[in-house]
């Protein structure tokens, strides 16, 4: 029997964000209870720290310099002028519907023309920009964009187990996307009764530390902001009691043993860690930080993937891609040039070769990382300034190594490994090294003349 996929994807939820992970103070019941039943990964790097280029590379496999997106979606999101980011790329779901699964959506996609869907999935029930509100949310339904009644979190879950009450009845392997707009801010319009639960929060998990001097304009509004901490926490436990609710559903639908469920976010956060409130575009320049570039990645299907089993194994979201199509039995698509490699045998539990060598790339326009287990070289093109740090001893990151004469050996070597890496993957028009925002967000398809 084939296996089904249940792919849960959040927004802006950072690697200290869930109980699982370590933090006593946030309430996640029931992601503690996913991660109890199968692997928790430490250390499961987005591609690029930003929702947009970060969700094109869990859903093709491919960097932001191959796909040639970038930044958040902007512009062409939908009505006439609306673009199709994606248009040419071999998509995750594209396979699998060849192959006979039926592919459902429900929330984010935020990757141009949210009216059609796209990729072959057919069951769409898409927000559509990328967020917003949380309260009477824009959505799309059946091709038209309607003004939805209701908190959208849990609108996000109604529409999910229609589609999983489908498919259990129409017994055709599936795969199911449940993208929550949750964490993303606004922090305010969640739930009452979830925001008291938060009353008498300390918030040692979010320390709230001197501004950095890169934070940008969030940072002000938020940081020493306990109603927005309050909102951000709540949000994480309102959308926890979603994923509750799905997990129920496939308990009573069978589904359970047959489903591989993944829970993600697209890319991390910080709530006053390192002086801002943010991700990568929380700075000026923007950053690479562990806190924007680490996501919780919980995988878990009863009877295959062993509970209770942590790995602290690099791993990045371009392997999410191979992954899945090895689960599935599937060969990758053919004339693609993919960085990733599947981790289908470490989410089994067994031991696989050449772990150890694992390294960690990271783009963000013209902003490059290599991450290695002990080291941590970001390259800003072309003005810098370049960070370099031993996270073996300092893995909060506090102090930048780069220029320091006794590493000089160590940074060139990391610095010729990024550039030899990317020089091997990189499309030319798509380059990131060409992409220099001068506002915030991407507002169309790059182009060799961009």
């Amino acid at each position: 029997m084939a296996t089904n996929f249940l792919v849960i994807l959040t927004d802006d939820q950072g690697p200290w964000a869930a109980g699982c992970y370590g933090n006593s103070e946030i309430q996640t019941p029931n992601l503690d209870r996913l991660a109890a039943s199968g692997m928790r990964l430490e250390n499961f790097f987005c591609a690029t720290p930003v929702c947009s280029p970060s969700r094109a590379t869990l859903l093709t496999g491919r960097l932001p310099s191959q796909h040639g997106i970038h930044d958040w979606i902007k512009q062409g999101n939908v009505g006439p002028d609306s673009i199709r980011y994606l248009e040419g790329e071999v998509a995750l779901t594209d396979v699998l519907a060849r192959s006979g699964y039926v592919c459902g959506l429900s929330g984010k996609w935020h990757l141009g023309d949210s009216q059609v869907p796209q990729h072959g999935f057919t069951d769409w029930y898409v927000h559509q920009k990328g967020g917003g509100d949380y309260n009477q949310p824009p959505m799309v339904r059946e091709g038209r964009c309607v003004g939805e009644n209701g908190y959208v979190t849990k609108l996000i879950t109604d529409e999910a187990l229609k589609f999983l009450r489908s498919y259990a009845c129409r017994k055709v392997p599936f795969y199911l996307g449940v993208h929550y707009t949750a964490p993303h801010s606004p922090w305010t319009g969640h739930p009452e009764e979830i925001v008291h639960l938060y009353d008498r929060c300390q918030f040692k998990s979010c320390p709230q530390e001197p501004r950095h001097p890169w934070a940008i304009e969030l940072t002000d509004l938020c940081l020493g902001n306990r109603e927005m901490l309050q909102g951000y926490f709540a949000a994480v436990t309102a959308m926890d009691i979603e994923v509750g609710r799905i997990l129920e559903a496939l308990q009573e639908l069978g589904l359970r043993e047959t489903t591989l469920v993944a829970f993600l976010s697209d890319n991390g956060f910080s709530c006053g860690h390192h002086g801002f409130w943010g991700k990568g575009n929380g700075t000026v320049p923007w950053n690479m930080y562990e806190n924007s570039i680490r996501v919780p990645a919980l995988f878990s299907q009863p009877g295959t993937i062993p509970a209770r089993h942590l790995s602290s194994e690099l791993v990045s979201a371009y392997d999410f891609f191979p992954t899945l199509l090895d689960w599935a039995g599937l060969p990758l698509p053919k004339n693609r040039t993919l960085p990733g490699k599947s981790f289908r045998s470490l989410l089994l539990g067994r031991q696989e070769k050449g772990r150890d060598e694992v390294v960690i790339y990271d783009e963000y326009g013209p902003v490059r990382m290599i991450r290695t287990k002990e080291w941590k070289y970001v390259h800003r093109h072309p003005w810098g300034p370049p960070e370099l740090y031993h996270l073996a001893d300092d893995p909060d990151e506090r102090k930048n190594l780069s220029g320091d004469s006794r590493f000089s050996q160590v940074e060139k070597e990391l610095k010729e490994k990024l550039r030899d890496w990317f020089n091997q993957y990189v499309v030319a028009k798509y380059d990131g090294y060409r992409y220099q925002p001068v506002e915030q967000g991407q507002t169309g398809r790059m182009s060799g003349d961009s």
